[in-house]
């Protein structure tokens, strides 16, 4: 290893303690042959990015963006998109509950964890510009990725509506003009199998194609001690036609077409046994991840005694989840003249999903009466919902860049149109262990219905950077959506005359859930919320419309050429929707869009002749209307949800990002967010709205009146505090902490490359830690401390007042700080051959990521994988 200078020498002695104080992210040194980079030079390499729509330097972008490029993804053992969110401050990214396929998003403290078609996520993610609605598929694999761009804070004028939060944009890489690729093969734990591989093919001078594609599968980290089989597996095969043809001197065009397959589930798992653990004649077993549910993979929903408990395909549907997804994008650019160009972007994608997933892990949910349920293995799982869906989206989107007084304004602007059409069909089944001999229980069903919704929007937008000096420029842009969208849904079951609807296991017959009888009964209320009159019928609109316009505002100053200072306000919007999981016509309720203000200032420098990147960035984001999907168990056992604008959300923190390289080969980075965030309410909300639902603040009140007269959150009947622990509402009657906002996120790590002939061997390891956290939004956890019912007299085993310890890690919300460290090897040389040792969370460090009616999610376990590859 050379060194380049007595500054590379006093810095190579200073920048580990320098990575691990100041805990900055990356902005990664790139591949010297990497397309998106300006120029070979060494030191810290700039990374082209479009995060304005147009081509430059991440240093000269006034946005708090975080970019990775091939090496850095490599380096960073990052293989799906999910990967990425470790190294992104103040960005925490999860598996939803049971779908390993779908990624759930929360940066800067805006997220959902919802996947059904009527909700769209705040985080949006795109390929090649073009924007993927539905979180049901986005958990992409990277065999084909040129680089990462991860945009925090709204996006709303050039990305538009659903980046309340930010924006994940990959892109692909494209053909190049040589035939060249790679091929690799893998092993790891699990039994797992991979390969990939990738070929360049000029067909012509101008004309070019890349065919890629990837194959894994693995026999799934957590074994079913029921059933005996394994699951949370992680399988799936895809495949890409890239294609680049230079039409003439002033015309090019870029395209794809990829089809991806993914089997992978994310099931409610235990770190022990628990069927050894109730079984007294069983050893404890606390050695990997154990799934108790009575479902199979080859099961299905067929019982017999009252046959087919759902309708249509999803009756066949056995334990697990698969996602297909067709995309296509087109994108042709044309030089109208030295100044101006123009882009006609063109996407099509099309998913579709299937999965039966048991939320109870086939029993009953933990509650203060019985806190730890028996394992029982239901036939049927616990708490299970079949769905089968289809997703279609279409986008186009016409874009000019150019400039206006001989560079004195940069413009870029554009019309965008979107429209997507979705189909679901689930259903949900809750069992209960009564009448038929276990393991069948008695399967009831509270719901099975097809929803179709649309959603069509048109945008314009223009953004101007006026150029007042060589130093200082001036932003301004807007953008404007119309946007509509429609809402149908029917019931499956059997029609009993009139809107009466029966099925399977259904006690009695119910209102059929049926667009004609989308209502809910309001009782009239004076200003105080006392009642003034009898119920009535209030409807629930099948359709809702919105029109917004969302500007943005920056400044940004050239202090040198390696030291940018900057400030922006930025406005961002997500649209509305319906809480379509609820299991009766009157819980169907609508919610209004988000509406987000972002405020920003930082600067981005390089220092020290381009050995060191620091950039910082502090943040002020209010949101009015915050969506906040929640759940919670009803006095039955059976689960509910329900989503609402509960309240407004505040959040301000800080974000520093480090990048040194202090010697060839040498390469750190370090990353570190800080955010402190809370609900806002207003004091002038009416005490309930127009569907009859409390308003926060007199859901506070309540709570506390109640606690007052001694009832207990969480429990039932008289002694229930009912609305304590509930929606953002906690059992000590406070509003609740946001979900998924660590007050600190911390990344780190490095590379080293060591030359010794025609060889290199490189050690990489890379740690993150983020402080502790709540999951759920009511932070309900079960603690084993006795209580009295105040009316009934029961004693309850447990409660959510914190009386006690905590029952078990996994009944709960809480989520405690924790370490996750990646490491690995690599020995490769000249010739293009390379072999991989890598390790994922290395010390099994075991964390709960999200929580559903009281059970926690845990992170994946150690993982270990050896990999060979060959670059040609």
């Amino acid at each position: 290893m050379t060194l380049r200078s007595s500054k590379s020498l006093a810095l190579a002695g200073t920048c580990s303690a320098l990575a691990l104080a100041a805990f900055a992210s990356p902005a990664m040194a790139q591949d010297d042959a990497a397309p998106q980079e300006a120029e070979e030079q060494s030191g810290v390499s700039t990374i082209i990015v479009t995060a304005q729509r147009r081509e430059e330097s991440v240093q000269d972008v006034p946005i708090a963006i975080s970019a990775f490029n091939q090496e850095t993804l490599e380096q960073r053992g990052i293989g799906t998109a999910l990967e990425v969110a470790q190294f992104v401050p103040n960005l925490v990214g999860l598996n939803n509950t049971g779908l390993g396929t779908a990624n759930a998003y929360y940066l800067r403290g805006i997220g959902n964890t919802e996947s059904i078609a009527t909700f769209d996520p705040p985080i949006g993610t795109y390929v090649d510009d073009i924007y993927l609605s539905r979180q049901n598929a986005n958990n992409l694999s990277f065999f084909d990725v040129e680089r990462v761009e991860v945009l925090r804070g709204p996006q709303g004028t050039l990305f538009g509506r659903n980046t309340t939060g930010g924006a994940v944009n990959v892109f692909l890489a494209e053909p190049g003009d040589e035939v060249a690729g790679y091929a690799e093969i893998g092993y790891g734990s699990y039994d797992r199998k991979l390969a990939r591989a990738s070929i360049d093919i000029p067909l012509a001078e101008t004309f070019a194609i890349k065919l890629s594609g990837y194959w894994q599968n693995d026999d799934g980290w957590a074994k079913n001690v029921i059933t005996g089989e394994r699951t949370n597996e992680n399988d799936g095969w895809g495949v890409r036609l890239g294609l680049r043809g230079e039409l003439s001197d002033t015309a090019r065009w870029t395209g794809s077409y990829i089809h991806t397959y993914a089997d992978s589930a994310n099931l409610l798992n235990f770190d022990c046994d628990p069927l050894a653990a109730q079984e007294l004649n069983i050893p404890d077993d606390c050695d990997g991840r154990f799934v108790a549910t009575g479902m199979t993979e080859n099961g299905n929903f067929t019982n017999a005694f009252l046959g087919d408990l759902l309708t249509g395909r999803k009756n066949d549907f056995g334990l697990g989840n698969q996602t297909r997804m067709n995309f296509v994008s087109s994108n042709f650019e044309f030089e109208l003249s030295p100044e101006w160009s123009v882009n006609i972007i063109s996407g099509f994608v099309d998913i579709g999903q299937k999965f039966a997933l048991d939320f109870a892990d086939g029993r009953g949910l933990p509650s203060t009466s019985n806190p730890i349920p028996p394992v029982i293995g239901f036939t049927y799982g616990g708490f299970t919902i079949a769905n089968d869906g289809e997703h279609t989206q279409y986008t186009q989107e016409i874009k000019l860049n150019g400039s206006l007084g001989d560079g004195l304004i940069d413009l870029v602007g554009g019309v965008y149109y979107f429209k997507e059409e979705n189909r679901t069909d689930f259903g949900d089944i809750f069992s209960l262990p009564i009448v038929f001999p276990l393991p069948d229980g008695y399967p009831l069903l509270l719901a099975d219905r097809v929803i179709n919704n649309e959603a069509e929007a048109w945008a314009g937008y223009v953004q101007a950077d006026v150029n007042v000096t060589d130093q200082l420029t001036l932003t301004a842009g807007i953008r404007y959506t119309d946007e509509e969208k429609t809402f149908d849904i029917r019931d499956n079951r059997n029609r009993l005359g009139g809107n009466l609807c029966i099925g399977p296991g259904q006690f009695g017959p119910s209102t059929c859930i049926d667009t004609a009888n989308l209502s809910v009964n309001v009782t009239p209320r004076d200003a105080a919320g006392n009642p003034t009159g009898p119920a009535a019928p209030v409807a629930i609109p099948s359709k809702q419309s919105v029109g917004v316009w969302t500007p943005r505002f920056a400044i940004n100053y050239d202090v040198s050429d390696d030291v940018l200072l900057f400030a922006s306000a930025t406005r961002g919007f997500k649209s509305g929707g319906w809480n379509a999981r609820g299991t009766a016509p009157a819980e169907l309720l609508p919610f209004a869009p988000e509406k987000a203000w972002s405020y920003e200032a930082g600067f981005k420098s390089t220092l020290f002749d381009r050995l060191l990147q620091l950039n910082v960035t502090a943040f002020w984001l209010d949101v009015g209307g915050l969506q906040t999907p929640s759940a919670f168990t009803r006095a039955d056992g059976s689960l509910a949800f329900i989503t609402r604008n509960f309240a407004d959300y505040r959040n301000k923190g800080i974000e520093v990002e480090l990048t040194a390289a202090p010697a060839d080969g040498f390469n750190l980075f370090a990353a570190i967010g800080y955010q402190d965030d809370k609900y806002r309410l207003d004091s002038d909300a009416a005490p309930f709205d127009e569907y009859g639902i409390k308003s926060v603040g007199r859901q506070l009140s309540d709570c506390r009146a109640q606690l007052a007269l001694g009832l207990i959150p969480n429990t039932s009947g008289a002694d229930n505090a009912p609305d304590c622990g509930v929606g953002i509402v906690s059992p000590l009657g406070e509003l609740a902490e946001p979900v998924r906002t660590p007050d600190w996120t911390v990344a780190l790590g490095g590379s080293y490359d060591v030359e010794f002939g025609d060889f290199t061997f490189t050690p990489a390891m890379n740690a993150s830690w983020r402080s502790k956290s709540e999951v759920g939004t009511s932070e309900v956890t079960l603690y084993d401390g006795d209580v009295l019912g105040p009316n009934s007299g029961n004693t309850y085993p447990a409660n959510t007042i914190g009386l006690g310890d905590f029952i078990d890690p996994l009944s709960g919300s809480f989520s405690d700080d924790r370490w996750i460290v990646n490491a690995s090897v690599t020995l490769s040389n000249v010739a293009g051959w390379s072999l991989v040792a890598e390790c994922k969370n290395c010390f099994d460090e075991e964390a709960i990521e999200s929580a559903l009616a009281n059970y926690g999610y845990l992170n994946s376990p150690r993982t270990w994988t050896l990999r060979a590859k060959f670059d040609f």
